[in-house]
């Protein structure tokens, strides 16, 4: 049986391809400035934002998308005036966030532990028309950024000192990453969870990183392997019967293995030196006089 002759099978594979496409777009600069669990912090913030939607029955995506933002930009601020580590603001978005959601929804009048858990482990299947156009249109919108703005945001996550000298607003992009990262944890939270969407913002990026050397071409790689590893887990998730969120976290953890495997084996095969055969000695030659 042929199940994406369903609709909302289809909608589900779209929703998946799009944010394999944008989540390894933006993952690889948070890679590049060892910020990898970042996506984390702003899906705990992101939940705050979920229970302050039902709390005030309005659309839980919008609210968490404002709060997400609000939550991302104030951390971005604090790490540039140094007034915090990071690995501190790290910890203020992971406990503060989480507490505050579950406390919100469990305020409101929606408290089924079921809507609780779509929003933390996705819910692709029951995606509407209207949540597809939000994830397509916010994930084109970061797809576009990352890319078009490349070169400036290499710069800053490479050497930000450098890019601030070199006069780039280096304010300004910190800040469009963290709102990018914060949209895109939001719109990923219908197709893997709130819990698991930093894995597809990071190990795409792991597994490109194993078999490429460019910037430029761990993306492409990056990005491609987290289309392959959505658009699979959504198709196996619906073979087999399970969560399509974590089907595509495996999916994608596999994939890196076995990329790490194949490029260690690669590398074991050119490092080992080639055998050569004996050489036979000449016979002795006799000069006549």
């Amino acid at each position: 049986m042929n199940l994406f002759q369903y609709d909302f099978m289809i909608r589900a594979l779209i929703g998946a391809l799009v944010i394999g496409l944008a989540a390894p777009a933006l993952g690889i600069y948070l890679v590049q400035r060892k910020m990898s669990l970042i996506g984390d912090g702003i899906g705990h913030v992101a939940l705050t934002g979920v229970g302050v939607g039902l709390l005030l029955d309005r659309s839980p995506v919008i609210t968490a998308v404002i709060v997400a933002a609000a939550g991302a930009v104030a951390i971005e601020l604090l790490r540039e005036r140094g007034r915090t580590s990071g690995d501190l603001a790290l910890a203020l978005l992971f406990y503060g966030g989480i507490a505050g959601g579950v406390m919100l929804v469990g305020l409101s009048n929606n408290r089924s532990n079921a809507s609780l858990m779509a929003y933390l482990f996705g819910s692709l299947t029951t995606t509407s028309r209207t949540d597809l156009v939000v994830i397509c249109v916010l994930g084109a919108v970061v797809l576009a950024a990352m890319l078009l703005l490349r070169p400036a945001l290499f710069a800053i996550c490479h050497d930000e000192e450098y890019a601030r000298v070199s006069g780039l607003p280096v304010r300004a992009l910190n800040i469009l990453i963290a709102v990018a990262a914060a949209v895109t944890v939001t719109i990923a939270m219908r197709t893997v969870g709130l819990l698991l969407v930093s894995a597809l913002m990071v190990v795409p990026v792991a597994a490109a990183q194993q078999v490429t050397r460019g910037f430029r071409s761990t993306m492409a790689a990056a990005m491609a392997l987290g289309v392959l590893a959505a658009g699979l887990g959504v198709w196996l998730a619906g073979e087999i019967d399970t969560a399509v969120g974590a089907t595509i976290v495996v999916l994608a953890i596999a994939g890196f293995l076995a990329v790490a495997v194949a490029a260690a084996a690669w590398r074991a095969l050119r490092r080992r030196p080639f055998t050569r055969t004996a050489e036979v000695e000449p016979p002795d030659v006799i000069l006549e006089r």
